[in-house]
């Protein structure tokens, strides 16, 4: 029998956000919103996974019922409006790394956790103008956490996009808060498997996803779109891949 809210409850409760814990390991592996019983619907399979959920959020369900065991929910913050709810959400999102989320948080990409070097980063960078339509460029945002030396790795795989775009680009852009942190000249771009990546694990192999080969910037004329700032995202849009003039 699936848990659920009295309707009394659910009125109280209004707009929420939670957390899914693994009860095995008290580690939390997925922040969401929502109202109703939307945090019970989750384990008990009413909300149809996408395909990219299937091996992180639902798969993670899967074995925590194997076990034997349940799914934890906390909720965090109740009795609020839907739009304060985007915010708790992006914001818990940001705090907790390593979860099955398949989008970042409603405005992450732009307002979410920063250090203030990256704020002072973004708020000083020159905008990259793209209006003349000679440059072509795939722009990438990875996350923050990726180090100097990991920064390559970080954007190179595995994307969904379209390789036929993709291979238009003279540029791959790796972004992080809507800022240049690296350019790349993508040499060839292909399915995500170990035999176009030999160096991936089994479990990195992604069914549908892709990746490129290629080199950092040389020379200064390419060089000077590192630390730009690229075009401001449109409200709600969580994809990481974008694209200009491909």
């Amino acid at each position: 029998m699936s848990e659920s809210f009295p309707n009394e409850i659910q009125k109280r409760l209004q707009h929420y956000v939670y957390r899914l814990i693994d009860p095995r390991n008290g580690e939390t592996f997925y922040v969401g919103k929502g109202a109703g019983n939307r945090l019970f619907q989750h384990a008990s399979g009413e909300i149809g996974p996408k395909e990219a959920d299937k091996s992180a959020k639902i798969g993670r369900i899967h074995q925590i019922q194997l076990s034997g065991m349940k799914v934890q929910h906390v909720i965090h913050r109740h009795g609020l409006s839907e739009k304060v709810a985007f915010e708790v959400e992006g914001a818990l999102i940001d705090a907790y790394p390593g979860l099955t989320n398949v989008a970042g948080g409603h405005g992450n990409s732009e307002r979410g956790a920063m250090h203030a070097e990256e704020l002072i980063r973004e708020f000083a960078a020159e905008p990259i103008s793209f209006e003349e339509g000679l440059l072509k460029v795939v722009e990438i945002t990875i996350n923050r956490s990726a180090s100097k030396e990991d920064i390559y790795r970080a954007t190179r795989f595995a994307w969904k996009l379209n390789p036929q775009r993709a291979e238009k680009a003279d540029f791959v852009f790796a972004v992080v808060a809507g800022v240049v942190l690296e350019v790349f000249v993508p040499t060839k771009w292909a399915r995500v498997d170990r035999t176009n990546f030999p160096e991936l694990s089994e479990s990195e192999e992604e069914l549908d996803r892709y990746g490129f080969r290629g080199n950092v910037v040389a020379s200064k004329d390419q060089q000077r779109f590192v630390g730009k700032k690229m075009p401001k995202r449109k409200r709600g849009e969580a994809n990481p891949i974008r694209y200009f003039n491909c």
